[in-house]
């Protein structure tokens, strides 16, 4: 072995033995943005051997602050096929398969399989879920983050540790994005440097193990806190999210998306209908399913669940943007 590692292998946490772990090891990283720019470059550089990347956006300059695989050339380009040639360049001896494609609920299962462990770097909510979901299902860990302005969280869902729906099984009051709320690039370099450090801590199995911890980082008064979610419930009904792929002919869709947002509904069997309305639909056919559906899953997911609490039983979540 080269020196390249020399530095973490003489940790007894880590040894030959760890260094041959990470090098067997295949890590999903769902998206190249803010998150996924430090979780890539540490697993890399880390001697992780096996990366999968899936990210549909190019490169714009907005990206650049935060981002810092990207360069001014890089603007236009796929984030994973940018990402890919930085990351080769600083480790020609990992893989590096990059994907230009959304995850959807339809793929997610599939995509999840080919993986030991998945890091959810999408900051998409109804990604997130869908990933929780998945990995759930097949038993892999899921290292999440979340970081909008100074603060943000991270941590070890599924397998070994409830799922992502066991700690957040409802909205938080206020749901914002970068685009607007902003954020700071260093705080977004922290929160992706702390998931590189949990999906390391899971690939070596390091003690204590990091499943079902969630480390939370307030960067304005400089606060971190932990807490242990291990006893966490999971939710007796998780209504899901689907892909346009899964809609059949005797869904209700409706989508619940403004005249401003979109001219014309883009899906031929929807109906435009607005949030605040969705309590007429309690007495459609139960046999139906209904299937809500917004931009970011945010509007659908409370629709959803009020739709649910009024009684009907066949619900579901699209997120166009997901």
């Amino acid at each position: 072995m080269s020196d390249r590692y020399a530095r973490q292998v003489v940790l007894p946490e880590v040894g030959m033995e760890g260094q041959a772990r990470l090098a067997r090891a295949v890590v999903l990283v769902i998206g190249a943005g803010g998150l996924g720019c430090a979780v890539l470059q540490y697993l890399v550089a880390a001697g992780v051997g096996q990366l999968i990347v899936l990210d549909h956006d190019r490169v714009v300059e907005s990206n650049l602050h935060r981002q810092p695989l990207y360069r001014m050339q890089d603007i236009g380009v796929h984030k994973v096929e940018a990402a890919r040639a930085t990351l080769l360049e600083l480790n020609p001896q990992v893989r590096v398969d990059a994907h230009a494609q959304r995850l959807t609920a339809a793929t997610a299962q599939s995509w999840v399989s080919r993986a030991e462990l998945v890091v959810d770097c999408a900051d998409s909510f109804a990604v997130t879920y869908i990933l929780s979901d998945a990995c759930r299902q097949l038993q892999r860990p899921l290292v999440s983050a979340s970081v909008l302005g100074f603060s943000g969280y991270a941590g070890v869902f599924c397998a070994a540790a409830p799922s992502y729906r066991a700690v957040f099984p409802d909205l938080p009051r206020q749901v914002g994005s970068c685009a607007t709320s902003g954020v700071l690039g260093s705080a977004v370099g922290v929160l992706g440097t702390l998931q590189s450090h949990l999906s390391l801590a899971v690939i070596l199995g390091t003690t204590p193990a990091p499943h079902g911890r969630l480390i939370s980082v307030d960067l304005r008064e400089l606060r971190f806190s932990s807490f242990s979610f291990l006893s966490a419930p999971e939710p007796t009904t998780c209504l899901p999210f689907v892909s346009v792929s899964e809609l059949n002919s005797s869904d209700l869709v409706m989508d619940l998306r403004t005249d401003q947002e979109i001219a014309e509904v883009p899906l031929p069997a929807a109906s435009r209908v607005a949030a605040t309305d969705v309590d007429g639909l309690a007495g459609t056919d139960p046999s139906r399913r209904v299937v809500l559906c917004c931009r970011s899953g945010v509007r659908a997911w409370r629709a959803a669940h009020r739709l649910a609490s009024l009684g009907h039983e066949r619900v579901a979540m699209l997120a166009l943007d997901a």
